[in-house]
């Protein structure tokens, strides 16, 4: 509410009753005062300004006398209705362009670079800048259509939300002056300056060079020493030039890629059991249906979707796995959410799959689908990443034979999936080449004994070397 302020003048012998106080603002003169003056001011808020708007009237004998005085200040509030534009500020021809906001979690990030230079004509949420987070990167977008005037902040600059990093001109005016005043400065020095500084250094004298005087004193023992020959020293090791190495500041989604594992080893036992999985009928049952499920579902059947069918029925049957440790507790989660880890460009992201047990083949695959392809393009949100349960990484699809994968905090295992390769393998009494993949998984020592991890990865060899046991549950 903005208050306002009304003034009021009365005569020395005015009457300042409530009575006379209201008889004035309503325009009519009290009965005991010969002259009255009454000024009323008004704030309003109108659009994107503050007009004044103001309203006076004046009353009495013309000739009123010049020793009036204020004697009391009234205050009225008005509603105010405040106007606002998210991400921007504006006065005018000029826009401001801020940083957005970032997340719950999130309170500032690096300016990681511009997309737009000065002069360059922009759109209406048209991306102009990148800031990179400890998770995701996000678009800073023009509020208005014009031509970006100046850039206020500079590549690298930790920001917040809300910090202003380019203004720009509507009309595009001031743009071109800018650019002018820039070539102005950037001319060479004139010829004449230079001729003048050649002659200067050409008239300076020249140091001679100094001849070395004899030294009266005798020699002592040490510059006996001195002048002896020195003993060959040994060799340092001839290392490549600094001019071959190239120093590049981690981003900040690889800083805390780096954080978060090194903290995981430092806070978990973490120990890897090893098992192989022969891929024969999962792979039969894809290529029988692969057709018919993408007519059905509009989505291609992968492995993927049967190995996260295989890890929700494994902890299920192992829910101690589900949990983690927290303090001297020990939290038992009774939803599945879980991660998948996926490689991008910029560094390791694992978006979720939320309440993967009450999903079906197709709905996992397309989360799948949907979850990596915002990985890859940079778009994918801190809510699609936050939480899990469990998590599964496939190194396989980079040819990975076999790894020990580290645990995802605040989880307390993780599943590690590697290449098919075909291997002779004894079945029924003979040797036969099947396709086999060897599985790992890593998990918290503290909270998991051995008996429950090797379970749990029988476990998913028994599913998904016969798919079965999911329509019945054995």
């Amino acid at each position: 509410m903005w208050p306002t302020i009304i003034r009021r003048k009365l005569a020395a012998t005015a009457s300042s009753t409530p009575l006379a106080l209201k008889q004035a603002l309503q325009g009519h003169p009290p009965a005991n005062s010969p002259s009255y003056v009454t000024k009323a001011k008004r704030l309003l808020l109108l659009g994107r300004g503050s007009n004044i708007v103001n309203n006076a009237g004046r009353q009495g004998c013309p000739d009123y006398p010049a020793h009036v005085k204020h004697i009391r200040d009234v205050q009225v509030y008005f509603p105010l209705s405040k106007w606002t534009r998210l991400y921007s500020s504006g006065n005018g021809d000029l826009t401001d362009a801020v940083v957005p906001f970032m997340g719950e979690s999130i309170s500032d990030g690096t300016l990681a670079k511009f997309l737009k230079k000065p002069g360059d004509h922009v759109e209406v949420d048209e991306p102009i800048a990148q800031i990179e987070t400890d998770k995701v990167t996000i678009d800073v977008n023009s509020p208005e259509a014009g031509i970006i005037q100046e850039l206020v902040a500079k590549e690298g600059d930790v920001v917040q939300p809300g910090v202003k990093i380019a203004v720009i001109s509507k009309s595009g005016e001031g743009v071109a002056h800018a650019a002018a005043s820039e070539k102005e400065t950037s001319k060479p020095p004139p010829e004449s300056s230079l001729v003048e500084k050649k002659t200067v250094t050409e008239e300076l004298p020249k140091a001679e060079p100094s001849s070395p005087k004899a030294s009266s004193r005798p020699s002592s023992v040490t510059d006996v020493q001195a002048a002896q020959p020195s003993r060959p020293s040994v060799k340092e090791p001839q290392l490549p030039p600094k001019e071959r190495e190239r120093r590049v500041p981690m981003t900040r989604l690889r800083k805390r890629v780096a954080t978060r594992l090194k903290d995981a080893q430092n806070t978990f036992a973490m120990l890897t059991t090893f098992n192989e999985v022969d891929m024969t009928n999962l792979m039969k049952l894809r290529a029988d249906y692969k057709d018919a499920f993408f007519e059905r579902h509009g989505v291609k059947l992968g492995l993927m979707s049967g190995f996260v069918k295989a890890a929700v029925s494994a902890l299920q049957h192992q829910p101690v796995i589900n949990g983690v440790i927290d303090g001297d507790d020990i939290i038992y989660r009774d939803y599945i959410d879980i991660s998948i880890a996926v490689g991008t460009s910029k560094g390791l992201v694992v978006p979720v799959l939320r309440n993967a047990d009450k999903l079906n083949f197709a709905d996992i695959e397309k989360q799948i689908n949907m979850l990596a392809k915002k990985a890859n393009d940079g778009t994918i949100s801190i809510d699609e990443m936050a939480g899990g349960t469990f998590t599964i990484s496939n190194g396989g699809v980079y040819g990975s034979l076999l790894s020990t994968p580290i645990i995802n905090p605040p989880q307390s295992a993780i599943l590690g999936m590697h290449s098919i390769v075909s291997r002779p393998m004894v079945v029924g009494g003979e040797v036969v080449p099947r396709p086999m993949m060897y599985i790992a998984l890593t998990y918290d020592h503290r909270l998991i004994d051995g008996r429950e991890a090797v379970f749990f990865l029988r476990r998913i060899k028994d599913v998904v070397e016969d798919p079965r046991r999911l329509l019945i549950d054995v």
